[in-house]
């Protein structure tokens, strides 16, 4: 009996290729996704906005489903790409982690990093998230607390890294990540702000949104109370949906049910805040912070608060 040889011909090949997922396009979905545009996807990829677009276009092609919705000023996900964004992650934190074996002089150790409870929320997770697939052997351990606790922390030398918020001039050496105006915020539609005395929703003692916030209405003469308490800025965003109070919160957190005070009130104006980052100079420190300022250039002000 002659056995059959089977041959691997071109036309194989060329099947295979066609199955194969770009990670250089799928970086660039990802990118796409994380920063809410082509334009900064493109910035961020280090590649033109036409190359982009041509990507997706051959990624879409290729899966036989639409993954982006997008107009002049909006780009939003398809149930598609919902799926395909989780797997895409994956496969490129798989890759990075393949390189950063490899690398020469792998960093590795253990990094100790302070931060207030706002930003371990919403931004320490994701950052961590990309110094792992970047520099797998750095191990990071995270407290949370005020403001106080982390500038005096830093300046004690309990941590090696401090992310935080702040008003006015840094206390420590620090460099500055991201600022936006402060806003007194109220329910769309509420009446908080009619009240007498001020119904405020303030974070704990320590918080620099709470000690600006405070302060402003010292130096204007304004009358109020604390009608609620919370250690993050998602309580008092509850409290104002609830319209028990009103807030002094990053204009990023403004959204249709959270909208800025009318200017009829007549309530103090506010400084910016600011996210800064401040490390020991230590080689763990600077990897995370080099990292950091990176992550934080491509992201969207939404995504900072």
């Amino acid at each position: 009996m002659m056995q059959k040889i089977e041959t691997y011909s071109e036309a194989d090949a060329l099947l295979s290729a066609t199955r194969t997922l770009s990670l250089e396009a799928l970086r660039s979905f990802v990118a796409i996704c994380e920063t809410g545009s082509f334009r900064r996807a493109a910035e961020r990829t280090h590649k033109s906005y036409s190359a982009v677009s041509l990507q997706i276009g051959k990624l879409e092609e290729l899966l036989g489903a639409r993954l982006l919705y997008r107009d002049a000023r909006h780009v939003r996900l398809t149930e598609q790409g919902e799926l395909l964004l989780s797997v895409a992650r994956r496969m490129l934190g798989l890759n990075d982690e393949a390189f950063a074996l490899f690398r020469t002089g792998a960093l590795s150790g253990r990094l100790r990093l302070l931060a207030p409870h706002d930003l371990g929320v919403s931004l320490v997770p994701r950052l961590l998230q990309r110094l792992a697939e970047v520099h797998p052997g750095i191990h990071v351990d995270v407290r949370l607390g005020t403001f106080e606790t982390v500038t005096s922390g830093m300046r004690e030398g309990s941590a090696n890294v401090a992310l935080f918020n702040d008003v006015g001039p840094s206390e420590l050496p620090a460099r500055d990540l991201f600022s936006e105006p402060l806003q007194w915020l109220m329910c769309n539609g509420g009446r908080a702000a009619e009240r007498e005395p001020l119904p405020l929703a303030l974070a704990e003692t320590g918080c620099a949104w709470r000690d600006a916030a405070v302060a402003a209405l010292a130096k204007s003469g304004l009358s109020y109370h604390a009608a609620y308490s919370s250690d993050t800025s998602m309580g008092q965003m509850a409290a104002l949906r609830a319209d028990l109070a009103i807030a002094a919160l990053p204009r990023s957190l403004a959204d249709r049910d959270l909208v800025e005070v009318p200017g009829h009130y007549g309530l103090p104006d506010l400084p910016l805040t600011h996210i800064r980052i401040a490390d020991d100079g230590s080689d763990l420190a600077l990897a995370f912070s080099s990292l950091v300022v990176d992550a934080m250039q491509s992201l969207p002000a939404i995504a900072k608060g």
